[in-house]
């Protein structure tokens, strides 16, 4: 028979997390800033890369916000009693997996069934 999942364990795992992406939201803020485009401040190729650097941060920020999204939606599976049961096939999500991604809201078939 397998053991109950320990919810509160996940959740307190899930807390700790959106706190750190959080913080590490805060010191993104000025990498996503506007990039000065005058040419007698930085040369050409300084821009590219200020460009290049803002691009980059912003897909950080944008794949920090879908993953605090996961967090918040898993945290409502816990208050909810859903918690560590796959989206899709209702059946329990091995504790591994959630140790690894407390956020992950499908079973490791069902997420290779996905990516197919």
């Amino acid at each position: 028979m397998a053991q109950p999942l320990n919810i509160e364990h996940f959740r307190a795992k899930l807390l700790q997390r959106r706190e750190e992406m959080l913080a590490l939201e805060e010191t993104r803020k000025d990498a996503a800033g506007t990039v000065v485009l005058d040419q007698t401040s930085v040369g050409r190729l300084s821009r590219m890369d200020a460009m290049q650097q803002q691009a980059m941060a912003k897909n950080t920020r944008q794949r920090a916000a879908v993953e605090l999204q996961r967090i918040k939606a898993a945290l409502r599976r816990c208050d909810s009693g859903d918690y560590g049961y796959c989206l899709r096939c209702d059946e329990g999500i091995n504790p591994r997996r959630l140790e690894f991604d407390p956020a992950a809201p499908l079973c490791i078939g069902c997420a290779e069934k996905g990516e197919g």
